[in-house]
């Protein structure tokens, strides 16, 4: 167990997904005093989608950390987030099933996040994406879970693990900066289209009819919103 003989402690969870679904991994880290990444832990979940590598991220922090001491979690995971703060009570008054009478998306993990949340102080804090001079943790978790959905690998300090890298599809020197309320973007992609590459905010399907994730990057043609190389391929960029 970590956080052993702390009065708080402060990590950060995250999830991804390649394509959504597709390869996916996780990823939580547990800060130190000074709230700099100190331990931290990753893995493989195959295919998956990316709720599924949110939810799962959270379980296994939650199981990681000791349930007698408080902890915060930082999450830019509005539905992991939404469904063990806001929703669970719901789901479980109605059984297990949505206000819609549905049965409930990921139940296996929700009802295992709930029992670990049974007796213990969890504080759960929102934080952006993708942000400049966004929170280190956050950043930490994202660039680990990506590495891991991406090479499906396992990683952790405990493993000697080195830091892990920006995401394959991240520019590098910095994070990003969100940018209006659909997408965000880095500064360097402020110029023209022909090599804007935002962030998506919410999921959607490319001109060439295949499907994107929230998070995935796209770029714009003269048909829409949708995958860069389709925009490379149509403009010859």
């Amino acid at each position: 167990m970590i956080g052993r003989m702390r009065e708080r402690v402060v990590a950060a969870c995250d999830g991804a997904s390649k394509g959504n679904p597709g390869p996916a991994g996780w990823a939580w880290v547990v800060a130190d005093d000074a709230e700099r990444p100190a331990r931290w832990e990753a893995g493989a979940l195959g295919r998956a989608t990316n709720n599924i590598a949110e939810l799962t991220a959270l379980e296994r922090l939650l199981a990681a950390t000791d349930p007698a001491v408080p902890l915060e979690v930082r999450m830019d995971s509005q539905y992991a987030m939404k469904a063990v703060t806001t929703w669970l009570p719901g789901w479980k008054r109605n059984g297990w099933r949505t206000a819609a009478g549905k049965p409930v998306a990921n139940q296996e993990l929700v009802v295992r996040i709930d029992a670990l949340l049974q007796d213990r102080s969890v504080e759960f804090r929102y934080v952006p994406a993708h942000q400049v001079d966004g929170d280190r943790l956050n950043d930490f978790a994202d660039r680990a879970a990506s590495r891991a959905a991406t090479a499906q690998e396992d990683a952790g300090s405990e493993l000697g693990s080195p830091e892990p890298p920006p995401a394959p599809d991240r520019p590098a020197g910095g994070a990003a900066r969100k940018r209006g309320s659909g997408a965000v973007k880095t500064p360097r992609q402020r110029g023209g289209s022909s090599s804007r590459t935002i962030k998506a905010k919410f999921p959607g399907r490319c001109p060439c009819g295949r499907s994107y994730a929230a998070g995935e990057p796209i770029a714009k043609n003269d048909k829409g919103w949708g995958h860069p190389e389709c925009r490379t391929a149509a403009t010859g960029v």
